[in-house]
């Protein structure tokens, strides 16, 4: 409701969901911006490290503490390294930003593998909880997937561990060359060994020290991530479902639900990705709908995705139609979770001054061609990501498809990428050859889908079948004359 009311007194009434599950206002006046702070405090929500050679906001999978696949919950171990990392006076002046992610899920849903540190909640051959640990991951200029330098770290060693690692790079990395400052590049020009060395000689000066952690502070901290009082639930009864609604109510739940830990309850994904609109935005009107929604139906939770979603984390089966209803009436209910139209795109050169070219206008003729054609749902998995710079807002580099925008002595062309993947089989997307230009780079992503189409088997994804068939295909099929 704040960030609603915010948009409409400062902005132009709406707001863009962003892949660091931030909101970004592109609208306000520069005096007006301590008023906009002072507001987000009523509620507790800030914009401390949201830019800035720091220690980003830390993220996780979005259906953290409900997810039926999950460790643990890793909300109280995200909370712990926030409050470490805040206002941290060693690391206000970091060679280059720093992400962390955390994720305690069978799925990555985190993009862990793409952070500066992944955190992996694990179990050890005994059976005790404990973190792996990746360092060096990232996207923009020159992605990498992030490598492991330590199988198992005691949980009571987080902080002084992530200490270390902060240390070993605010020491040695890059601060004459900003596309070299990244602790991806100094891992991958020390040696992941050596690096992993020199942490852990960093660790030994620290871990018996005030940043060891108790279980009493862990347990505490654990209390403020309870599951709500879950009521009884029931399955929705198709009887009472009027029949003009069943096909789209069961199509809706078919591709924007997900499950739940809790039985009779689902997890709902509100995807920001309707057809005619820009991918992440949601208007004042939208964003107080699911505040009302969360309040009367989810335990007043709302959580963002990096996908630019949102998601509704506790939803009683029984409650799933007068939800959809609601979400339908808002334009909120498109059923594309998962499927090619939703799709990861940044602003482009629509709000920033980074970009070489625009992706709204690209993903909105891509949104159309796809409803023309009538095959979205024949599709299966496809995730397709789109930047407008090298920066890669978009993750474009970890797209099924990725499109890059470059600039051209000042046109608009693409590079297009596939094969990329941000979950448990991360891997960076392989170029497939020259820039297209802007009239033709929609009829390109059409042509890939249909080379996907016709060599997939079953009910391969995307990325499983450009991974057995090779780019050769897609690319004759882009580039045929």
């Amino acid at each position: 409701h704040m960030l609603a009311a915010i948009t409409r007194r400062y902005d132009k009434s709406y707001g863009h969901f962003t892949t660091r599950q931030n909101i970004q206002l592109n609208w306000p006046k520069l005096e007006e911006v301590p008023d906009i702070l002072a507001d987000l405090a009523k509620v507790e929500m800030h914009a401390i490290q949201t830019s800035g050679n720091c220690i980003r906001n830390v993220t996780t999978d979005p259906f953290a503490g409900v997810a039926h696949d999950e460790v643990e919950d890793p909300r109280p171990w995200c909370e712990i390294i926030r409050q470490w990392s805040t206002l941290h006076p060693e690391f206000a002046y970091l060679p280059r930003k720093f992400k962390i992610a955390v994720n305690a899920a069978g799925q990555d849903r985190a993009a862990s593998r793409v952070h500066d540190i992944g955190v992996h909640v694990v179990h050890d051959a005994d059976g005790q909880m404990g973190f792996r640990i990746l360092v060096g991951g990232g996207l923009g200029r020159t992605p990498i997937i992030g490598v492991t330098i330590r199988d198992f770290l005691p949980p009571l060693e987080l902080l002084s561990y992530l200490e270390a690692v902060l240390r070993v790079y605010n020491r040695l990395g890059r601060r004459d060359n900003k596309y070299k400052a990244r602790i991806k590049i100094l891992v991958k020009e020390t040696g992941v060994q050596r690096f992993a060395e020199l942490v852990e000689h960093e660790w030994a000066k620290l871990r018996d020290g005030y940043l060891q952690l108790n279980w009493s502070d862990i347990d505490k901290m654990k209390a403020h991530f309870q599951p709500p009082a879950y009521a009884a639930a029931s399955p929705v009864d198709p009887a009472a479902i009027p029949a003009t609604d069943q096909d789209a109510f069961a199509l809706w739940q078919q591709y924007n639900l997900r499950p739940h830990k809790q039985p009779g309850y689902r997890i709902v994904i509100i995807p920001l990705k309707a057809a005619d609109e820009t991918a992440g935005d949601a208007s004042d009107q939208q964003m107080d709908l699911v505040a009302d929604l969360a309040q009367r139906y989810g335990h007043s939770e709302i959580r963002v995705m990096h996908e630019q979603n949102l998601v509704l984390p506790d939803i009683r089966e029984n409650d799933l139609y007068a939800v959809w209803k609601e979400l339908r009436a808002a334009d909120l209910a498109t059923a594309n979770a998962g499927t090619v139209l939703d799709l990861i795109c940044c602003p482009g050169l629509d709000f920033c001054s980074l970009a070489n070219a625009g992706s709204i206008a690209v993903s909105r003729e891509i949104a159309e061609q796809v409803e023309q054609r009538d095959f979205l749902y024949d599709l299966g998995e496809v995730r397709l990501n789109m930047s407008g710079c090298m920066n890669g807002c978009g993750h474009h580099s970890v797209g099924h498809i990725g499109i890059l925008g470059v600039d051209k002595k000042g046109a608009e062309w693409y590079q297009l990428s596939l094969g990329g993947s941000s979950r448990n089989d991360a891997s960076l997307g392989d170029r497939l050859g020259a820039a297209i230009s802007r009239d033709q780079i929609v009829d390109a992503v059409m042509r890939l889908l249909d080379v996907y189409l016709d060599k997939r088997e079953g009910e391969e994804r995307f990325l499983d079948t450009y991974r057995r068939v090779g780019i050769q295909a897609y690319k004759d099929a882009v580039y045929a004359s």
